[in-house]
């Protein structure tokens, strides 16, 4: 068996006043693109997650992030084709800015258990259930 590269996202389930939870759909031209994700990105050279989580959320959606704000929930791991997907999970409920998507995505702020009507990556799916346990 050929051993994947390990690969590490960071992801974040941003929480507005209502419990809904954002979800971005991956843009065209993009891999899995058309399906529904929570923001977040990979981690560049150096940088510990939350650090990343920060970076992302600010290039993908323009909003600031306090490291503070920003709690760990639980993570995904999923081996894909071509690489093993490691993906911690923030929650994150205040922010400064409006969110916006600044890279072409659509946005949607859906409750937890609506989240399975939007069709997502793999790696993502396993995630809901912690996030219905959480918001409903």
């Amino acid at each position: 068996m050929a051993e994947l590269k390990l690969t590490l996202v960071v992801a974040c389930a941003l929480v507005d006043a209502d419990k809904r939870v954002l979800i971005a759909q991956r843009p065209e031209g993009k891999t899995l693109a058309g399906l529904w994700e929570f923001p977040g990105g990979k981690l560049e050279p150096g940088e510990r997650p939350e650090q990343s989580l920060i970076r992302e959320l600010h290039e993908e959606l323009g909003i600031t992030v306090a490291e503070p704000c920003l709690a760990p929930l639980t993570f995904a791991s999923h081996g894909y084709e071509t690489f093993h997907l490691l993906m911690p999970l923030y929650i994150c409920r205040r922010w400064e800015g409006i969110v916006t998507p600044r890279e072409g995505q659509n946005l949607a702020w859906v409750r937890a258990n609506k989240l399975r009507d939007y069709p997502m990556p793999p790696a993502d799916i396993p995630l809901i259930p912690h996030l219905i346990d959480l918001l409903m």
